[in-house]
């Protein structure tokens, strides 16, 4: 973004927040914040998306072998890639997802933090072993009690 940000306004530049200013819209603001501040929810012990079902996790938890921390992982992963419309040909770019990854880890490591300060969660970024496949960038969080091997009860 450097580049980008440093060609506008004749080559003086702009910062980040000025850009924003210039190019963003307040619906795409509205919509950030279901990635940028998620609602989160507790059901059957587990931390989730607002969204997510009781019939959900039934469908995880009886996905074999599955444990507590596995089916919160995989209820709980983005795909950086998903934020928009899965089209890595519109500016996804390895240095542009590092940076949201990390970002992203340290909203959700604060908001889950806030939000459930009783339950300690792992919020992990993915970067693949091939930084160029761009749809491999992974974001999830699970507590840090289902960390530890637990056989899901039926």
């Amino acid at each position: 973004m450097e580049k980008e940000l440093g060609a506008w306004n004749n080559g003086a530049g702009i910062d980040l927040a000025s850009w924003i200013s210039c190019w963003g819209t307040y619906q795409l603001a509205i919509g950030y914040t279901s990635v940028f501040w998620p609602k989160f929810k507790l059901l059957e012990g587990y931390i989730v998306p607002e969204c997510t079902s009781e019939e959900s996790i039934r469908g995880f938890e009886e996905t074999a072998p599955s444990n507590r921390r596995d089916v919160e992982w995989v209820l709980n992963h983005v795909h950086l890639v998903d934020i928009h419309y899965h089209d890595v040909s519109t500016g996804a770019t390895e240095e542009r997802f590092v940076w949201l990854g990390n970002t992203l880890r340290e909203i959700y490591s604060a908001k889950l933090a806030w939000q459930f300060p009783d339950r300690p969660c792992e919020v992990e970024f993915l970067i693949p072993e091939d930084p160029s496949n761009l749809t491999a960038y992974q974001i999830t969080f699970w507590q840090k009690a289902h960390a530890v091997t637990n056989p899901v009860s039926s």
